[in-house]
């Protein structure tokens, strides 16, 4: 099957310094998505173009449904799961209190329902303090791998098998793990060359293709699992941070960007960095499941 993809569209100008953690939810016809450095939460309904902004009181890296208005925010130095309506905070997991200069970054649930994060240092100096981590249906949280400088992505590839990113790197690796959350394999899937940009947000399609959102690439490649490059989608801004499928008929890729670290004759060539794009595509995407939580929370 050859993709194809319609030309992005701007859908909103937000100006997000560092816009990430796109997320499609269905039941609220919405696609969800935080601007890090602004502590905001920005909501599009597509179905009546509604917008909402929500300020959150900490840098927030990414947002994981879990059932109604109750959602698991990825917030520097915790996890924190709410009400997003009535902004009751439900439970708080502490994450990294020995790492204060650390925040969580990207995270994304598997075909579990279990949340998968990464960790990096916020200063982003040249240390490899970030950590890769899972936090299962119980509430039980596990370190699954360390010594990275940003981590980003995942995109699941099975139950057990995953790609995640070592953005500071520029490489994506494939990794396999065993019932008790260690590595049983860890290989490079690909590493980019530094005029391609960094690696940052993934999703995965019906075809088990990944879709790679480039940071000072100003595009997305298409790999297959071969690390073959089978497509490419060009964008109107620079630094292009993470993207999801969504929509009614899960064709449609909705795409974060950055305006972090851009001088003025970049913004002037690039006038649409910082912007929610939305692209078509002849592909259906995998959609992100709720995290799933099989433990009673006091809802």
């Amino acid at each position: 099957m050859i993709i194809k993809t319609s030309k992005p569209k701007a859908i909103w100008r937000a100006k997000t310094i560092l816009g990430e953690g796109t997320l499609w939810v269905p039941s609220h016809n919405s696609i969800y998505f935080v601007d890090i450095k602004k502590k905001r939460i920005l909501i599009l309904n597509i179905k009546s173009n509604k917008k909402k902004i929500i300020k959150i009181d900490k840098e927030i890296g990414f947002l994981s449904h879990i059932k109604n208005n109750k959602f698991l925010l990825g917030l520097k130095s915790e996890l924190r799961i709410i009400n997003i309506k009535s902004r009751k905070i439900l439970k708080s997991i502490k994450i990294e209190d020995d790492k204060p200069l650390n925040r969580i970054n990207d995270g994304k649930t598997d075909p579990k329902g279990r949340l998968w994060f990464g960790t990096m240092d916020n200063p982003e100096r040249k240390i490899k303090n970030g950590s890769l981590y899972c936090l299962d249906n119980k509430l039980i949280l596990h370190k699954v791998d360390k010594k990275y400088y940003i981590t980003n992505g995942p995109a699941f590839i099975n139950n057990d098998t995953f790609l995640h990113t070592d953005s500071g790197i520029k490489t994506i690796f494939k990794i396999k793990i065993n019932k008790k959350f260690k590595i049983i394999k860890k290989t490079k899937f690909k590493k980019f060359s530094k005029k391609e940009g960094s690696p940052d947000g993934m999703t995965i399609d019906s075809r088990k293709n990944i879709w790679i959102c480039h940071y000072g690439g100003a595009c997305i490649t298409v790999y297959n699992l071969k690390g073959k490059r089978i497509h490419k989608v060009n964008l109107p801004a620079k630094n292009i941070t993470n993207c999801t499928f969504g929509g009614n008929n899960k064709n449609e890729i909705f795409v974060t960007s950055a305006l972090k670290g851009m001088k003025k004759n970049e913004i002037k060539k690039y006038n649409l960095s910082g912007s929610l794009f939305n692209i078509k595509t002849n592909i259906k995407g995998v959609i992100s499941k709720p995290f799933s939580i099989k433990t009673c929370l006091n809802y």
